[in-house]
């Protein structure tokens, strides 16, 4: 970045007694496609978010250019290096325009200076640590959720990040989607009257079967894979596929993850956030029924209804018996977001209809218009885009860090109240139970050497 300003600055003519002619020829600068004016960006765990998601997310752009990947299973690697550059061959039309460098380590990827950004679409529990050390290494960074897999190495990724001043973008892509924020807004200016109850559907996932301890697989660096959590055999369905891109076992792991609760509920849990106004805080307390499995590799929770009291009087209830989305209740009528099909009509592109993916006890209040006077939200239509412009403005992003770790801190407080009976009190400020030693013992784990964010130098 400090060479393209660097180049910048040469076009603009400053010379002088220094000798370099006032116009830099255009070999020089490369033209807009050459990597010094482009946001150079390497993409740290290849599966299937990264395929998915973060790469077509981002490649789209021309501003950015993917030009290095890195995954500890080596055969993911060389088919991502090889899906990167057919990307580019196809859209440039020239065979050799990228040669995408492969690591099998990120640190190593992190030194490379030519990088600007990094994606970080690894599994939960190797989210916060190799985010930290890409801000300290000056990388920006896209970051899927959930943020940590503790609310202690969230707050310590917080605080990375607030000192190194680095853009992080939490792929909470929900708050790019326009009945998201249209939802929030509407309830934020009074349309449904004062809000006093949120109803979130969140899924379970089944338990499975049991399963053997296996060899473990050529080119993969399976310790390492393990990061911070403990020593256990290899088996395929704790793991990711070995063919494919289906969706992995780990997910259901309690080891590496919380289940749904975190997968899809810091997505939802910061889109009630918006709608809320509790974006910098959380609930006072907390408590869950769960049902777990009672056999087989697969422990983390099925049906669970769980309960929420926030300090501005709302109550939000959680469970899988609702549909998936978000409900805001007020005192003069509801409304219902959810992802899916969402259009403004043809005649009026600043018109909300009804739909399934956005819906009301009333039509009216969809058809409200927010006025000039009134609470606008941040406005993105692309998540991935309004990260690559960040980076260029060093704006704050649509999902900064500490929205994320407040999203996603609500998703491990209620995991942890499935686990300890009874009313939890929780204090958002400290981030803490109050008076509940069995309970605050769950805010963070040991971490197996020489992996975990304890040991990141900050």
């Amino acid at each position: 970045m400090k060479r393209r300003k660097f180049i910048n600055n040469l076009a603009l003519g400053a010379v002088g007694t220094l000798g370099f002619p006032t116009i830099v020829p255009a070999h020089v600068l490369g033209g807009k496609d050459a990597p010094s004016n482009k946001i150079n960006i390497g993409q740290i765990g290849c599966g299937r978010i990264a395929r998915t998601h973060d790469l077509p997310g981002t490649w789209k752009f021309d501003k950015a250019r993917i030009m290095s990947v890195c995954d500890l299973d080596r055969h993911r690697t060389e088919e991502t290096k090889q899906l990167v550059e057919e990307y580019y061959t196809k859209k440039t039309g020239q065979s050799n325009y990228m040669d995408v460098k492969m690591y099998d380590d990120y640190r190593e990827m992190l030194l490379n200076k030519d990088i600007d950004a990094v994606m970080i679409s690894t599994p939960d529990f190797w989210h916060a640590q190799p985010a930290m050390e890409a801000a300290l290494a000056g990388k920006d960074i896209y970051l899927q959720k959930p943020t940590s897999l503790t609310i202690h190495e969230g707050r310590q990724l917080a605080e990375v990040i607030k000192k190194t001043g680095r853009i992080l973008q939490v792929g909470t892509q929900q708050r790019s989607t326009a009945q998201f924020r249209i939802a929030a807004e509407l309830v934020r200016n009074g349309r449904i009257g004062k809000l006093h109850t949120v109803k979130v559907g969140l899924p379970g996932d089944p338990s499975g079967p049991a399963a053997p301890a296996m060899p473990i697989p050529k080119g993969f660096n399976y310790d390492m894979w393990l990061g911070s959590t403990p020593n256990m055999p290899y088996t395929e369905i704790a793991v990711h596929p070995q063919k494919g891109y289906d969706r992995p076992g780990w997910l259901r792991l309690e080891q590496f993850g919380a289940g749904m609760i975190t997968g899809w509920g810091q997505h939802h849990y910061d889109s009630a956030a918006w709608g809320m106004d509790t974006e910098y805080t959380g609930p006072i307390s907390v408590e869950a029924v769960a049902e777990f499995p009672k056999s087989g590799l697969w422990n983390v929770h099925g049906d669970f209804m769980a309960k929420a009291e926030y300090a501005n009087g709302i109550t939000m209830y959680t469970s899988g018996g609702y549909q998936n989305g978000i409900r805001y209740e007020g005192s003069e009528g509801w409304i219902f977001v959810s992802r899916g099909e969402y259009a403004a009509t043809p005649s009026d592109p600043t018109a909300k209809v009804r739909s399934k993916a956005l819906d009301a006890s009333d039509p009216k209040i969809l058809e409200s218009v927010i006025g000039e006077n009134e609470l606008h939200l941040y406005h993105s239509d692309d998540q991935h885009g309004n990260w690559l412009d960040c980076i260029e403005s060093r704006k704050e992003p649509i999902s900064p860090i500490e929205i994320g770790h407040r999203a996603c801190t609500v998703c491990l407080i209620t995991h942890i109240a499935m686990k300890v009976p009874g009313k939890l009190q929780w204090d958002p400020s400290k981030e803490h139970f109050v008076n509940n030693s069995e309970a605050n013992s769950w805010l963070r784990r040991s971490q197996r050497a020489p992996y975990g964010t304890d040991r990141v130098k900050a």
